[in-house]
């Protein structure tokens, strides 16, 4: 039997690339076929994508894809694929909100004060993992919907990042809850917000920044795609063996512990989130000018 190659657009250890490796082997009994990982990282994801846009469409091809898919084709000059169309979605995999942080030693304790204290101190410090992640773009979303002046500080890794915040270098963060788990328990930080539409049950206390401000969201993601015009009766059995993987009870549990929510969706309504991505974050980029070449 052919095997199915998976291609995954960024290094092995993320949590993509976790969650890959722990759905492949189920997914690949249900099929009766052989599931090849390929980690294709470098330059945001881009080349390994660009290459997964060109495959034969006959699901033999499939890539795990993150949220950085939606937003290369906005920074980039050599993204040669449109999410939208380039691709048909398999299912939504996963979810991580993300958590709102600060020193501290920073008077605030909830959004409101950290906006009072932005603009009574005219803005503030914020570290970003890197210039094209999402924890970058969040911090732009804060800034635009709250109407303050965030500098955005640029570390190559979230726990460089992390560690200057705690430090005091940098006065906060949009960080990753698996980031962030760990830390809060110092005393060296602050949780504000949580970024996703609710409370998450790692952090129940932390309210969601929706709460207030309804519609705001901002989360890392990750999903599955197969280059567009892959036959839709293989779509459908791919999106059927993935969500039961995804349903396995040590999947959940252990990306339960990487802060992570499993969510499964349909192609559908997969293909409405990556509709809702590209919009908020293009408006984002483009209000922003943000470029990184």
């Amino acid at each position: 039997m052919r095997p199915i190659r998976m291609m995954v657009p960024n290094p092995p250890g993320g949590v993509t690339d976790v969650l890959v490796r722990l759905v492949a082997p189920r997914m690949s009994e249900a099929l009766g076929q052989p599931i090849v990982i390929e980690n294709l990282p470098g330059a945001g994801g881009v080349p390994g994508t660009n290459l997964a846009a060109k495959a034969t469409p006959d699901g033999h091809t499939l890539a795990a894809v993150f949220d950085s898919f939606a937003t290369n084709p906005f920074l980039y000059n050599n993204v040669q694929y449109d999410p939208l169309k380039d691709f048909v979605p398999i299912s939504l995999m996963a979810r991580q909100p993300q958590v709102l942080v600060v020193n501290a030693k920073v008077p605030v304790k909830n959004v409101a004060e950290l906006v009072r204290f932005a603009k009574g101190a005219g803005g503030m410090t914020f570290a970003v993992p890197g210039l094209a992640t999402s924890s970058r773009f969040s911090a732009e979303l804060l800034k635009t919907t709250f109407g303050i002046d965030i500098t955005i500080v640029p570390y190559k890794g979230g726990a460089a990042a992390i560690t200057d915040v705690m430090g005091g270098q940098v006065q906060g963060m949009i960080a990753s809850i698996g980031l962030v788990l760990p830390q809060l328990q110092g005393g060296r930080l602050t949780a504000i917000a949580v970024s996703s539409t609710k409370r998450t049950p790692q952090l129940p206390n932390v309210p969601a920044i929706a709460e207030t401000h309804p519609g705001f969201e901002a989360q890392s993601w990750s999903g599955m795609v197969a280059p567009a015009r892959t036959p839709r009766p293989i779509v459908e059995r791919l999106n059927s063996v993935l969500l039961k993987a995804l349903a396995a009870p040590d999947v959940r549990e252990k990306m339960e512990a990487l802060g992570t929510e499993l969510v499964g969706s349909t192609p559908g309504q997969f293909g409405e989130w990556l509709k809702a991505e590209t919009t908020r974050w293009g408006r984002i980029i483009r209000e922003q000018k943000i470029t990184l070449e």
